[in-house]
Parts: C-alpha cells; structure tokens; sequence
C-alpha cells in the first residue's frame, strides 16, 4: 500500500473516527490532480488482486447466460419484452452489483482494516476525494463491461440498437453512482475484511428477485410490482430497459430517476453521519 500513502502523508489533521461531517472534514473543492492519482494508485491494486477481477470480470458474463435461460423459459407474451429486452438490461444489473457494488464494499472495507483511508485522511486530499478515487477503478471497469455486453448481447440477441439512448445511459450513469454509494454506505455494517463477501448479499438477492432482472416484474401482479419498483435497482433496470422498449412515459421517467437520486442521497447521508474511517476494535 505504500503506492496510495507515501504520496498523501504527512501532518494536516487530527485523527478521528466520525463521519465524513465531523471537525476532520476538509472543505474545498475537488482537485484533479489528487483525485487522478489516487485512482491511479487504486487501479494498480484492483489489477493485482485476482479474485476481484475474476468476479468482476467473470461473474457478470457467466450469469448472463442464466439470465438467458431464464428468459426463455418465461412467459413473456403480453409483457411487451422479448428474450433480448430482458436479458441486456439483467445483464448491466450483473455488472453494476458484482463489478461496482460488491467490489467496492470488499475495496473500502479492506483499505480501512489496512489503516489506507486514516493515513489518507491526514494528507490534501479531502473525503470526496479518498471515495471517490477507490470507487473511480471500479465504476471504469464496470463501465467498460456494460459496453461490451450491451454492444454483444445487442448483437446476438437481436435486439438492435436502442430507441432511447438517453435513457439507457441515464441509467448505467445513475446506477454506478448508486451502488457506489450504497456500497460506501454498507462499510458501516462490515465489522472485517471477511465480512465484506457477506454483506452485498442481501442487496444482491433482493435486487435478483425483486428489480426484474431474473423475473421482469411485468410478470407479477400488480400490487407486488409496485411495491418492488421502489426497491434502489428496480428504476435502473426501469430506465435501461426503457432505451429499447420505450415503456417508460414522461411522469415514469422522473419517478424513476427521482426514486435512484433518493437512494444515492440515502446512502451519501449514512457515509457523511456514519462511516468509519479506522479499524472497529
């Protein structure tokens, strides 16, 4: 680790363990420089650490294929979506949850244990910054998965390019920003670096079953569907989705990027009151 602090060491600060809001807080904005090397320095590390790009890399691509399978052993008549339409979104679900969400839970969790995010607190740059550059790594890689699976799965799966990129990108946009957040926001519950393999998995299943990605939720009674399109992936795959079919009206799309903005504030508010910037003894 001695990439990431040799640079960003030195006295500036009191060490404590609050919140982003509390007296060790830096004020100021955001500098390129700083945020560009520490980005720098954590994609160095995700690189290095195999397991992590294996699930990164690996887990999304291969759930795909089940996702497919799963499709086309659906009822989809009358749904207006078809095999393509429901398994390219699912796939950039995989992607955000396993490449962004679960990455970054085990990247801040681990970079706390290590004392990193406490000798960097004590150097220029401010919080946004520290966050931000270990989720940087991450959301680029995600980002660059997405690419591929949306252009391939488009391709072989017949779906054709979307009617509505705006929307598509609007929803890759606001879901890398949302898992890492709620990522960042789930470190409060993490007590070790083992943990950390254990703590995506509630969001992981409850965005499985209950956001559209296995089951569309045009498949599921109303009353149900409308209670899941509140859950903090359900308006992502909304808006992802939408790019090819169109589903979304004005008033649905506003709902849906209101809600994803809800829970990134959510998770912005629990990391600024409740995130822990050393080890738990």
């Amino acid at each position: 680790m001695t990439t990431v602090t040799g640079t960003h060491g030195g006295a500036g600060m009191s060490e404590h363990t609050g919140g982003t809001g509390g007296k060790g807080a830096r004020s100021g904005g955001l500098s390129g420089r700083r945020l560009g090397t520490l980005a720098r320095a954590e994609l160095t590390l995700l690189l290095r650490n195999r397991s992590a790009l294996v699930v990164a890399l690996l887990v999304p691509v291969a759930l795909t294929f089940s996702l497919r399978s799963a499709a086309e052993q659906s009822d989809l008549s009358g749904t207006g979506l078809s095999v393509g339409t429901t398994v390219v979104p699912g796939s950039v679900a995989m992607v955000l949850v396993f490449a962004v969400y679960s990455n970054l839970v085990g990247v801040y969790v681990a970079r706390r244990e290590e004392l990193v995010l406490k000798r960097l607190r004590t150097g220029e740059a401010n919080d946004l910054e520290i966050l931000g550059a270990g989720a940087l790594p991450a959301m680029a890689v995600g980002l660059a998965q997405c690419v591929l699976l949306l252009a391939g799965g488009a391709a072989v799966l017949d779906v054709g390019a979307p009617a509505r990129p705006d929307l598509l990108v609007a929803g890759v946009v606001l879901g890398m920003v949302l898992m890492a957040s709620l990522a960042a926001a789930s470190t409060i519950f993490t007590r070790s670096a083992e943990m950390a393999q254990l703590t995506p998995m509630p969001l992981m299943m409850v965005t499985f079953i209950g956001s559209g990605v296995f089951v569309p939720l045009e498949v599921l009674p109303d009353r149900l569907a409308e209670v899941f399109r509140w859950l903090p992936m359900t308006p992502v795959m909304d808006l992802v989705r939408s790019g090819w079919t169109e589903q979304l009206g004005a008033g649905e799309t506003v709902r849906a990027v209101a809600v994803t903005v809800a829970w990134i504030a959510l998770g912005a508010y629990l990391v600024r009151r409740r995130f822990r910037w050393e080890p738990r003894r």
